[in-house]
């Protein structure tokens, strides 16, 4: 997907042309006419933007007397069925206010020739990435970087820090990007160029606007809940496209399947299941499905995928620009077969983050003996920037840093192939969320209650942690055998210690791992890397280039990867970066 690249700068109109060539040169995929323009010379404005579904242009729309125009990357949920449209008739009425009416994960561009001015936005989590580059006198701006890093060479460099925080947290934290001199365009921006040439870095929202609401009774909060997700959910399963859900065990999908299949449509189910055995998401999601007298498909990861994998890994770093490690094939794969089912993707992702705050990255702790001397500082760094991040308001940090940070990697991935939707990102949803009172975050009685009283039938199945409502919200006994297996699995898998290793190594005939992988989770690199995969690891990471890079201990990144194939340690996590960030070198700045 193209979405928007383009340039704001005044001076060396054949030189900005030739600039923004090169710049869209590396997502045509060898076909010029998906590619649409916009030049205007007098406000120094270029820039160009993709087809549309089924190779329709995208609507650049325009008022009548032509002189405000508007263009919208991704999905947007308003009133009228043409958002740009309905976003020009509000600028006309609100100017930049008119931002603030937009709800869903976007950028755009609204060019107002009458005030001489062009704007470039996002929507309030920065889920519709845009990169930014200052410099030589101009603005360049794209969805993408590998565009910025075609057009000027001198970006093809990665930020030590930078990479020292996507090793370490698994993205690259205050809007900074992987490359020096890149950086992302700020959640709820409006950034303002000006025929002149003066550019003012404007925001539409910040997040003290819903944290400055007053907070809610935890019975004015479950009425205000009740009312507002079954209505916020409408807006999510309409649409002139087929949509499906994807499925799992979890209490957020099902509260969508609950509230959902009152309305009679048809949504049909499907459930990304691994190589082993049917996983618990599987197994409940067939009856959930059931209840709601809904189809259900299972789309496994297993030999095929693993054939694919050295393809796969390339494309999932080019496709995020290297914001997703190569783990991101799995979800490339299974997003590729989920549209064989429908073009649009209806999950519970992020239910759990905003409605009950949970935290889902931090700095992790990785084997120093790999990397260089002289890089392991920025690893020390990034945790502690990360615990400034992370002070002040918890949702704040979640929705406006953790989700345009951290969440974006694979959202950009599964977006690839797939329209992805989940209305526990919308506005309004959000907007309440900040409202809840403590105890709503630490009980699960409003959402269990919401289940309940849609479709009782859902609420008497356990969850994917035996939690239901009739059952006083969690059997203890079966939630402690989950936890036992779950733990079981990431000692076998991720979380194998070292001694354990060594132990699994000694039996290594019995392949013990089968007795507790798949129950859970449908990938297991850690296994794979060991067996499957190995070849194809030491093919990149043993390579001279891979050992010369200025981050790692080329003598001990050899004996690392030997130790992991042979059994005797566990580099599950480093592998997988330093393979990702190997590709990202060979795709994108050699």
């Amino acid at each position: 997907m193209l979405g928007i690249t383009g340039i704001f700068g005044l001076d060396a109109a054949a030189e900005n042309e030739s600039l923004l060539s090169r710049m869209v040169e590396p997502t045509l995929h060898g076909n010029p006419s998906s590619l649409c323009r916009y030049v205007n010379y007098e406000m120094g404005l270029y820039f160009a933007f993709g087809l549309g579904e089924a190779g329709r242009p995208r609507n650049f729309a325009w008022n009548k007397p032509r002189t405000i125009g508007c263009l919208i990357s991704g999905d947007v949920f308003i009133a009228s069925s043409n958002a740009e449209v309905q976003l020009i008739h509000l600028y006309e009425k609100l100017g930049l206010r008119a931002l603030e009416r937009l709800n869903g994960w976007f950028s755009g561009l609204l060019v107002d020739l009458q005030h001489r001015q062009a704007i470039l936005f996002n929507d309030r989590y920065g889920f519709g990435r845009i990169y930014v580059q200052e410099g030589d006198g101009r603005l360049l701006f794209s969805s993408q970087a590998k565009s910025l890093l075609a057009g000027v060479p001198k970006l093809r460099e990665l930020d030590p820090r930078s990479v020292g925080e996507w090793f370490s947290c698994g993205c690259v934290l205050r809007d900074r990007t992987l490359f020096r001199d890149v950086s992302l365009l700020p959640a709820g921006s409006a950034w303002i160029f000006s025929a002149d040439g003066v550019l003012k870095k404007n925001r539409y929202f910040s997040a003290e606007a819903w944290e400055n609401q007053p907070l809610l009774s935890l019975s004015e909060y479950a009425e205000r809940f009740g009312e507002t997700f079954p209505r916020v959910l409408d807006r999510y399963t309409n649409g002139s496209q087929p949509i499906a859900m994807s499925l799992t065990g979890g209490l957020d999908s099902r509260m969508i399947m609950a509230c959902a299949n009152p309305n009679g449509r048809k949504l049909p189910c499907y459930t990304f299941n691994g190589p082993y055995r049917d996983c618990v998401d599987v197994r409940i999601a067939r009856k959930v499905a059931a209840a709601c007298s809904q189809t259900h498909d299972i789309i496994s990861v297993g030999d095929e995928f693993l054939a694919q994998f050295p393809s796969l890994a390339e494309e999932t770093v080019q496709i995020t620009d290297g914001a997703m490690e190569v783990s991101g094939a799995a979800e490339l794969y299974v997003n590729r077969l989920a549209r064989q089912i429908a073009p649009v993707r209806l999950t519970g992702n992020y239910g759990s983050e905003i409605l009950r705050r949970h935290v889902a990255f931090k700095p992790r702790a990785l084997t120093s003996e790999i990397f260089a001397p002289d890089f392991i500082r920025h690893l020390t760094a990034a945790a502690s920037t990360y615990s400034e991040e992370a002070n002040g308001n918890s949702l704040s940090f979640i929705a406006f840093k953790q989700v345009p940070w951290y969440h974006y990697a694979r959202f950009a991935l599964e977006r690839s192939q797939i329209t992805v939707r989940s209305p526990f990102l919308d506005n309004e949803l959000v907007a309440l969320a900040f409202q809840a009172p403590p105890e709503a975050h630490e009980t699960l009685a409003v959402l269990l209650g919401i289940i309940a009283e849609a479709n009782p039938a859902l609420a008497r199945i356990p969850t994917d942690r035996r939690i239901s409502y009739s059952a006083h919200q969690i059997n203890r006994l079966h939630q402690s055998v989950e936890e036992f297996l779950t733990k079981a699995e990431y000692a076998y898998d991720y979380g194998m210690p070292d001694w354990l290793a060594r132990i699994d190594r000694a039996m290594q005939r019995l392949r013990l791992e089968r007795l507790f992988l798949g129950r859970q989770k449908f990938c297991h690199f850690r296994t794979w890397y060991k067996h499957e995969l190995a070849a194809y690891v030491k093919e990149v990471l043993l390579d001279p280039r891979s050992r010369s890079r200025p981050y790692v201990n080329g003598t001990e990144l050899e004996r690392s990867v030997n130790a992991h194939i042979s059994g005797l340690r566990n580099y599950t996590v480093e592998i997988h970066k330093l393979l990702s960030i190997e590709l990202l070198h060979r795709a994108l700045l050699n």
